[in-house]
């Protein structure tokens, strides 16, 4: 039987894997009284389709308790930890050890919004807005992301991305890069990591567009974030927001591979 309300909905598969990393009610206070898969169903919702919170169907739960969970799981980064739990669990079914030995870095520049924020002009891109830095394994699953505003430059976003890699990634030894990550920072990495960058450039006599060893993975996660309309732009206030968000992209993702029989 399909339970689905909305395509977003998960299914009961999707459902079953990720309903015992949903964190159980606080102690005290009132017992839990909300749907949480309808919770979770209503924040898909939000960033699929890119609408408001206050505009959930009603269907779901009251939008303020929505985003109150979507808040919580947030701030004490739930979002991280669910999407960690995940990506071991695919890199597995793939025969990969849940621990990456190998990724891929690269950034995207988007469009901010009237909403108030951090926020900068990217002379590359021509964007004024704020810069996804992501970090990639081998299979375009995220290890690590970091939202600045656009005009931090890419080697700046790297070092901060990099210094706050967590026990996951403690097996990494080589990372692809672009042209625009060459310089102080392929010192600063061997002088304070174990892992090393290496770059991988576009053939000069090469016109027109070419699928770059290596970094075309990146690339297609970054066309991932781009299928759900809440990350079109940059919408959010806090920056922090804009990352759980891309962790709740991945996690969708994630689930749908899963789930496949």
């Amino acid at each position: 039987m399909n339970t689905q309300l909305y395509p977003t909905d998960l299914t009961d598969s999707q459902w079953d894997i990720i309903q015992d990393l949903i964190p159980a009610a606080k102690p005290g206070g009132r017992p839990r009284s909300l749907d949480m898969r309808q919770v979770v169903n209503a924040i898909l919702y939000v960033v699929v389709g890119g609408i408001q919170w206050r505009m959930l169907p009603k269907e779901y739960p009251a939008w303020q308790s929505v985003y109150g969970y979507f808040r919580d799981w947030r701030n004490d980064h739930r979002w991280q930890r669910m999407h960690d739990t995940l990506r071991a669990q695919v890199r597995r079914r793939a025969g990969r050890h849940k621990q990456p030995t190998a990724g891929c870095l690269d950034s995207q520049s988007v469009k901010t919004t009237a909403v108030p924020g951090i926020r900068g002009f990217d002379k590359a891109k021509m964007i004024n807005g704020r810069k996804r830095h992501l970090l990639v394994d081998t299979l375009g699953l995220l290890m690590a992301v970091i939202v600045t505003a656009a005009s931090v430059q890419d080697r700046d976003g790297a070092r901060l991305l990099l210094s706050r890699l967590s026990g996951a990634c403690k097996k990494l030894c080589l990372i692809w890069v672009d042209g625009g990550y060459r310089g102080q920072l392929l010192d600063w990495v061997v002088e304070h990591f174990r892992f090393r960058l290496r770059v991988v450039l576009r053939p000069e006599e090469q016109k027109g567009f070419v699928v770059l060893p290596r970094r075309w993975v990146v690339e297609r996660t970054l066309a991932w974030l781009n299928h759900h309309r809440r990350l079109s732009k940059d919408y959010e206030g806090l920056i922090a927001t804009s990352e759980a968000l891309v962790y709740i992209v991945m996690i969708r993702l994630m689930l749908r591979r899963l789930a496949r029989v």
